[in-house]
């Protein structure tokens, strides 16, 4: 007969207790707690190994030999790169993102264009049929992929082992369930439990696995935040439906940079890597056109020129709009200010609406002066200079402070054949200038730039 306990599970973080509790201890969440019966048997641990049953030894840390991790070329340089270099074996990767933004698309066309490994991918969502069809609408090369439509972990473990795969991938991992919970799938149990279970799979049998998540209204990775923790590597897929690009974005990686970023372009046939962001971000011609101008903004390690569009009009009602699309309102708030007090500038009575063009979302503080400088340009309709560009971070007291990779902003700026480039004074601190053809004009305050753009 079959032990059962029933506990009771924090649904927002995963905290348990013997005891239903009215606010949870662990993130204060109140009536979150709902009730779960768990089966305790050996059938959680049959479910649970995958293994071979080796047990492991201490070691002291000089003889354990180092070394690059050996990593597994996926053919796409913007899933390499924000994965740090590659999938690296015997690493669980997390993917997340809204529905319908392409995960089960990036994934299937990166593992049908790996003809050299043999990839088992477990589908607990779609069809063989669905999958197909998706395949035969993506261009991709002769892929040793196996489909297997299963949700039971323990089936799961049976087709690996009669396999023996180089990769496999779960979408999604809110679909799997082991017997040893008496839980439905997708509960914080299930997931808690099946994610661990597959690490220890991939942990002992050196063989990467690829989860596929669901996230919640908030945007977060549905489950308990501790399948964020199991994992090595979590990267969010971001965009908006009604535009063509999504954004691939590293939030843990334990094998490279958290700062790392993938643009991608949504097309019939798949998704088409964007080398060179920049000149799709940039719209064919502003000439003529108040309230847009070019920042040099970096994410990660990659330089791209965006366009910063701003319109300014008088407030049809009492209290006057701030809106703002790809860039953080309450710094455009901030900003605002900024021009009010240090400039003079009167935009209190004023509706500011501020886009970054393409559907991004930038964080970076270097396009602070592109800005402000769109914002001066509706408000005065007053069109910037074309073939001008600029890079800073505009500080309180109306300071332009200095950015990080100036050298990068400045090439990818002289690439795209812009004339100018508006950037800190001090950045100019052992700048070297020789190869550089593009006017580099350097500013202190905000007075300064706007006295050069707008005379």
């Amino acid at each position: 007969m079959a032990k059962e306990k029933v506990v009771y599970v924090c649904t927002n973080c995963g905290q348990d207790s013997p005891k239903w509790v009215g606010k949870c201890p662990s993130c204060g969440a109140w009536n979150s707690y709902v009730e779960q019966v768990v089966r305790k048997e050996s059938a959680v641990k049959q479910a649970i190994s995958g293994s071979n049953g080796m047990k492991s030894k201490p070691m002291i840390l000089s003889d354990i030999i180092g070394g690059e991790e050996r990593r597994i070329d996926m053919r796409d340089d913007e899933l390499n790169r924000v994965l740090g270099g590659g999938l690296v074996p015997g690493s669980l990767v997390l993917l997340g993102g809204e529905p319908g933004i392409g995960k089960s698309t990036l994934i299937l066309q990166t593992v049908l264009r790996l003809p050299d490994k043999k990839v088992l991918y477990v589908s607990g969502e779609e069809s063989a049929q669905q999958l197909k069809l998706r395949a035969d609408r993506i261009k991709h090369n002769s892929s040793d992929c196996m489909i297997v439509c299963e949700t039971s972990m323990e089936e799961i473990f049976t087709h690996i082992k009669n396999t023996s795969p180089d990769i496999v991938v779960i979408d999604s991992i809110q679909t799997i369930s082991t017997e040893g919970i008496d839980s439905s799938p997708g509960s914080i149990v299930q997931i808690r439990e099946c994610s661990a279970s597959i690490l220890k799979f991939a942990k002992e049998s050196n063989i990467p696995v690829i989860l596929i998540g669901h996230i919640n209204k908030e945007g977060t990775i549905a489950g308990p935040k501790v399948l964020e923790h199991i994992v090595d590597t979590v990267i969010q897929f971001e965009g908006d439906q009604h535009y063509m690009y999504r954004i691939l974005r590293s939030i843990k990686n334990r094998f490279g940079s958290t700062s790392e970023l993938g643009i991608y372009e949504m097309r019939q046939d798949g998704l088409r890597q964007v080398s060179n962001p920049s000149e799709l971000l940039l719209s064919q011609n502003h000439e003529g056109m108040s309230g847009v101008s070019i920042a040099c903004a970096v994410e990660g390690i990659r330089p791209f020129l965006i366009e910063t569009q701003a319109l300014v009009s008088t407030a049809a009602y009492g209290m006057p709009q701030r809106s703002s699309t790809g860039f953080d309102l309450r710094r455009m708030n901030m900003l605002l200010a900024v021009l009010e007090k240090r400039v003079g500038f009167k935009l209190a009575q004023k509706d500011v609406f501020l886009n970054i063009a393409g559907g991004l979302k930038v964080n970076d503080p270097a396009i602070d002066l592109s800005v402000i400088s769109a914002i001066l340009s509706s408000n005065m309709d007053s069109d910037i200079e074309l073939g001008l560009c600029m890079a800073g971070e505009v500080g309180l007291s109306g300071e332009i402070r200095p950015v990080n990779r100036i050298e990068q902003r400045i090439g990818e700026a002289q690439k795209l054949g812009f004339k100018q480039i508006l950037i800190p004074k001090h950045n100019l601190q052992g700048l070297d200038t020789k190869n550089i053809k593009i006017e580099i004009t350097p500013v202190k305050k905000v007075e300064e730039a706007f006295r050069i753009l707008f005379g």
